[in-house]
């Protein structure tokens, strides 16, 4: 590009103000890069055009190892939830998540603000037509208005709003969410620059006024009294001031969404677009579970200003006037009164195995794709991406090393794994099941895991890291005292043990054997423990935890070092599987369009089985061989 195309210089420009888009951008300036973060309009950013919630199943773990590594969306969730609740309590503490109600246009302003203060971060409204590439490097952007910058890479966040289509009914028509003005031109220009494109389908339901529902006949569904926060900074207390509630659909909902289905873009087949498997339409579960009587539906409110209620479950593309007949049918919404209408969109993303771990294109130098872009849904996947690929954008342009989280280390690890390496048919959801090691990665020691990875990349302050040390310090000081106090029987103590259901202590027992008991917890032992020192709840809970699940966690520490021998098996990048000897014709196919880089990575790929991971092995040390015989003549 010439001089005079060109009215700024970037190092880094990332595309979409999303969520992703957001993390990525406050990232790589944070950094000390000089980043362009570009959106359709200031007014979108962060936005939250379904659910304003943050968190949930596996999504809570996602949001605290953000935190952990010195991302933005834990401190602002904490500054704006209205309601906070810890998910799955009744079991193990793996799948614990935190979930809270967020108030939408405060999180919007909050996150704004924080990247309009940021420094060496500069916001930017304009739509992203061309993304320049020469010699297979990002060289720039080029706006609408035909306004070309430069930078050293760019990163593509841009959410539901590329190719966006809206869907209701029999009515279609070019738009983001929330009837803003989709990316219309950007996609052919990635295809141009050798991108796989692909076309996928979300949806978000009907939101009502506060006015027309009748609470009274609803299920209350109330917060946590003790709130756990997001960010491991948070300090002071977090109240709930907001209240949800729970529905159900009934028969008459199903026998109207069933006689209406022909209505559906979805069923008719003007919609040809892959949606999501975990988060179904409500026309989609009526039809696919059909013998359930009924689906529950939560509502929610959209903030404190403002009189809009979210009716989270019930996603639809029917007619309008399907929408209030069938809300009008569930106890409580009657006389419900719609006040935007639920909706389908379908948007372009990219196969996500065109990319390498650090979420940048193996084929493009410089350019990455972080969160709807890269096939996945939800707000937290995408600021887990968003943040990966703002952070190594920024070590690359920098010269360090890059930030590569393995499955074994995090849920971002697992996330970016499955989809570098597995892809996906449908648009990727978190899952804790999709985690091997989900007993090693809680959200309760997200920052015994990743805070020093923080901290080395320079996003976690001195401060913060000195904290965990000492943290970590006192976790094993008490495990070590636990581990040595000995409890003698007791009347008051088989008391408590025969109310518990359990087996009253006829010997001295260590008080360690005492907590590894399922009834019996590190706290409720405490009248018995005459040296207990004081200690905050943060040291406490994981000392329970690692005393509890001690055995469980040593086997999976043990496949954890059987995955990362694999992983440090490094395979050549630009190798020709089918100079492979012995390999399956599948495994070479798809060995050869994901181009694994180490054997741990392609005995995850589909197709690949283990007698194709035994061949490897094989040609692996067969070349290690055959370089040390050459070595040695030499």
């Amino acid at each position: 590009m010439s001089n005079t195309q060109t009215t700024e210089h970037f190092n880094i420009i990332v595309v979409g103000a999303g969520h992703a888009g957001c993390e990525a951008a406050l990232a790589s300036a944070r950094l000390g890069l000089k980043t362009a973060l570009f959106t359709i309009t200031l007014d979108c950013v962060a936005n939250m055009p379904c659910n304003p919630s943050i968190g949930g199943t596996a999504k809570g773990h996602l949001v605290r190892e953000i935190d952990a590594l010195g991302g933005e969306m834990g401190r602002a969730a904490d500054k704006t939830l209205i309601q906070s609740r810890m998910l799955n309590r009744g079991k193990g503490p793996a799948v614990h998540s935190l979930r809270a109600q967020i108030d939408r246009m405060a999180y919007h302003n909050l996150m704004k603000n924080t990247v309009e203060k940021q420094e060496n971060l500069f916001l930017k409204q304009a739509e992203i037509t061309d993304i320049i590439i020469e010699n297979g490097t990002v060289k720039g952007v080029k706006t609408m208005l035909g306004t070309q910058y430069s930078c050293d890479a760019a990163i593509i966040a841009t959410g539901t709003y590329l190719g966006g289509v809206i869907h209701v009914g029999a009515v279609s028509y070019p738009s983001g969410p929330d009837s803003v003005t989709p990316a219309t031109k950007l996609t052919q220009s990635l295809i141009d620059a050798g991108v796989e494109i692909r076309r996928f389908k979300t949806g978000t339901p009907a939101r009502v006024h506060k006015r027309s529902i009748d609470f009274d006949k609803l299920e209350e569904q109330s917060g946590d009294e003790d709130i756990v926060p997001f960010s491991f900074s948070t300090k002071g207390e977090l109240r709930n001031i907001a209240k949800c509630y729970v529905a159900y659909t009934n028969e008459e909902t199903h026998r109207i969404i069933k006689d209406n289905i022909h209505l559906s873009p979805i069923y008719s087949g003007r919609i040809h677009a892959i949606g999501p498997r975990y988060c179904p339409s409500i026309e989609d579960k009526i039809m696919r579970f059909s013998d359930k009587p009924r689906h529950q539906l939560f509502i929610e409110p959209m903030g404190l200003d403002t009189e809009e209620y979210y009716l989270q479950g019930m996603s639809s593309s029917l007619p309008e006037f399907v929408q209030l007949q069938f809300l009008h049918s569930i106890k409580g919404l009657e006389h419900v009164e719609i006040m935007r209408n639920a909706y389908a969109i379908e948007y372009d993303c990219a196969d996500p195995t065109q990319l390498l771990a650090t979420l940048e294109f193996k084929k493009i130098k410089g350019l990455y794709g972080a969160g709807q872009f890269n096939g996945t849904s939800g707000y937290e996947e995408a600021a887990a991406q968003g943040f990966v690929a703002g952070v190594n954008a920024a070590l690359k342009l920098k010269g360090e090393p890059p930030l590569v989280l393995d499955r074994a280390s995090s849920y971002i690890g697992t996330l970016i794994d499955d989809l570098v390496t597995k892809g996906c048919s449908d648009p990727y959801r978190m899952l804790t099941s999709r985690s091997e090691y989900r007993l090693l990665l809680r959200q309760d020691n997200a920052d015994i895991r990743l805070l020093p990875e923080g901290h080395r990349i320079g996003l976690v302050s001195d401060e913060a890291y000195e904290h965990l040390l000492k943290k970590n310090e006192l976790i094993a000081a008490e495990i070590d005292r636990v581990n040595h106090v000995n409890i003698a029987p007791g009347e008051k103590l088989n008391e408590l043990l025969e109310s518990l259901g359990t087996d009253p202590l006829n010997n001295g027992i260590k008080l360690s054997q005492l907590i590894k008991r399922p009834c019996l917890s590190y706290d409720l032992l405490a009248p018995f423990d005459k040296n207990r020192p004081q200690l905050d709840r943060e040291v406490t809970e994981q000392v329970e935890l690692q005393i509890k699940y001690d055995g469980y966690i040593k086997i999976q520490l043990e496949q954890v070092e059987a995955m990362r021998r694999l992983e440090s098996k490094s395979l050549p990048a630009d190798l020709d599987y089918n100079t492979v000897g012995s390999l399956r014709l599948e495994a070479v196919e798809k060995l050869n369009k994901i181009k694994p880089l180490s054997v741990g990575q392609a005995s995850r790929i589909s197709g690949v089985n283990p007698a194709d991971v035994g061949v490897l092995l094989v040609w692996l040390e067969q070349n290690r061989r055959l370089d040390g015989s050459v070595n040695s003549e030499q």
